[in-house]
């Protein structure tokens, strides 16, 4: 569902599974005379996470901002989703192809109206990978709340779109509804080692959606009921380790929030690059649909 908070600022629920669940993310449409204070404020504010601001003010494409109640992200998938489908509500198009600027970046965004939900894909870019080599590794697996056994082994990687994460891979689903971290703890050691979060993951033996939770208590959020950019990371793991190029990730339910994302992965000249899909609830929204890849 979505809900209208003032007349520039709507909150919708990004990255929906079958109509339900998906992350309440505020979207303002700015006049860029905010402080940075008063963005760090939104979120709190109207109860979300993450809230994206998109620059009324600036020449297409439109520059786009994200903050938590802890201060600016470089970027936000879920944000980005969220984002490019109320312009397109707003825009009353059935379609849109662009582009949106974050940072010193320039992604390509598609956006889609399919019954009650719009549909967006955007280009993550180039994700770096490389193994998690910190010697003293068992302090953050600690800090996840994890013993050394509950990890697939050698299945520890860290993975960027621009800033850091881990990638955690756990033994079974159990293990991961189990996960109850020390977030204290684990915000100093992301800190320490330059980390975004950890991002706990559970592959179906069967080639089904995967499941995942978000921990990311050094920016301010303590559990992600979904992050979109950590699903395009295993993506590019993926297909870097197994050749997998496409895969459904769900998570949210740990937080009452169901929630999918959809990530498609290639090797380019550049390194590998991603495509990110989510379904996002405009304000007539009802019952989900399935993204066409």
């Amino acid at each position: 569902m979505a809900r209208v908070v003032a007349r520039h600022l709507v909150v919708v629920d990004a990255c929906t599974r079958d109509g339900r669940g998906g992350s309440p993310t505020a979207v303002v449409i700015d006049d860029a005379t905010r402080t940075d204070d008063e963005r760090r404020a939104v979120a709190a504010t109207v109860g979300t996470s993450h809230t994206a601001f998109v620059d009324s003010s600036s020449a297409a494409p439109p520059r786009v901002r994200f903050f938590t109640a802890e201060g600016e992200l470089r970027n936000c998938g879920h944000g980005t989703i969220a984002a490019q489908a109320v312009l397109l509500h707003r825009s009353g198009r059935t379609q849109h192809h662009g582009h949106q600027r974050t940072g010193n970046r320039t992604l390509a965004v598609t956006a889609t109206r399919r019954h009650d939900t719009i549909e967006v894909w955007f280009e993550q870019g180039v994700i770096a990978l490389r193994d998690h080599a910190e010697p003293a590794r068992g302090a953050i697996i600690a800090a996840l709340g994890l013993a050394p056994g509950d990890i697939v082994a050698d299945n520890l990687r860290v993975a960027s779109p621009g800033t850091p994460r881990l990638l955690v891979r756990v033994q079974d689903r159990r293990t991961l509804s189990a996960m109850r971290p020390d977030f204290a703890r684990l915000a100093a050691e992301c800190r320490r080692l330059g980390y975004l979060g950890c991002f706990a993951y559970v592959l179906s033996p069967s080639a089904g959606p995967a499941t995942a939770r978000m921990f990311a208590p050094a920016i301010g959020v303590d559990e992600d009921i979904v992050n979109a950019n950590s699903a395009g990371c295993l993506a590019a793991h993926l297909l870097d380790t197994s050749h997998t190029s496409q895969i459904e990730v769900h998570q949210g339910d740990a937080l009452g929030r169901p929630s999918s994302v959809f990530a498609t992965a290639r090797h380019t000249p550049d390194g590998i690059v991603a495509r990110i899909g989510g379904l996002v609830h405009h304000p007539e929204a009802g019952t989900g649909v399935t993204p066409a890849q």
